[in-house]
């Protein structure tokens, strides 16, 4: 056997070797990207408009399954309170256990004193359409309001109960990321809340765990398709080397 035919059955089995590590690893990053993000995140249809134009009413979104004691002021947030009707609904916290609320200072909420910026709402929406009185947040609890201010039965429609229409933060059962479908992506971040104390949340690892199956899915295909290019790379070179002819010699 010749050290050239040698050398293409190394380089065969090398990259058959290869290929097939390739498959492995991008089978375990791509269900295990898919089984992290079921463990960690919960898909919820929402059911209106009051999230608008940040969600849309049908719209599908991921939330981080996390504790009401992770909440930050800006989140938005999956929770459920009996006196709101007992049904998982989405809100945005504006305010938590602690802090001063009142709407309106030249048209935007006060929180602490200082002005929020709310680029989340439609333009030209006001902050509250009824205003809201200076109110302190119990402890523990959570001021929510939707983007749609006009339309959204919010804490601002139950400032009369118990707790000035804020609710428990173990009420909380997620935190949203993202927009599923349709394709809208991450949400922004609520950068107005950054300056009060606690600052605003991190994003969930949702943009790790899509890496992880988008290269998973490449290396599976990649490795696959290894057998079937270099099986159609070999016919070529066989067919070409049958073309070739050996010179004559004459004695």
């Amino acid at each position: 056997m010749s050290r050239t035919r040698r050398t293409g059955e190394g380089h065969g089995r090398l990259g058959s070797v290869l290929s097939g590590l390739a498959v492995a690893l991008g089978c375990v990053l791509f269900l295990g990207g898919f089984a992290w993000g079921a463990i960690v995140y919960q898909p919820y249809t929402v059911p209106t408009d009051s999230m608008s134009p940040t969600i849309d009413a049908g719209d599908r979104v991921l939330a981080q399954r996390i504790d009401g004691g992770q909440v930050r002021r800006g989140d938005v947030v999956v929770f459920s309170q009996q006196s709101w009707g007992d049904l998982p609904m989405v809100k945005r916290v504006v305010a938590v256990g602690g802090d001063k609320i009142a709407c309106c200072t030249d048209g935007k909420l006060t929180v602490n004193g200082k002005e929020i910026d709310e680029p989340y709402l439609a333009k030209g929406t006001q902050a509250a359409m009824n205003g809201i009185p200076a109110i302190t947040v119990p402890k523990g609890r959570l001021f929510l309001l939707g983007d749609e201010r006009s339309g959204s039965l919010d804490s601002t429609a139950h400032l009369q109960e118990a707790g000035n229409g804020s609710v428990p933060r173990s009420a909380v059962a997620a935190r949203v990321d993202a927009v599923a479908w349709p394709l809208d992506g991450m949400l922004a971040r609520p950068t107005g809340f950054e300056a009060l104390t606690g600052g605003i949340s991190q994003p969930g690892p949702l943009r790790l765990m899509v890496a992880a199956v988008v290269a998973g899915a490449v290396l599976v295909l990649g490795g696959a398709a290894y057998g079937p290019v270099a099986a159609w790379l070999g016919r070529g070179r066989g067919r070409s080397g049958a073309g070739r002819r050996e010179p004559v010699r004459v004695r």
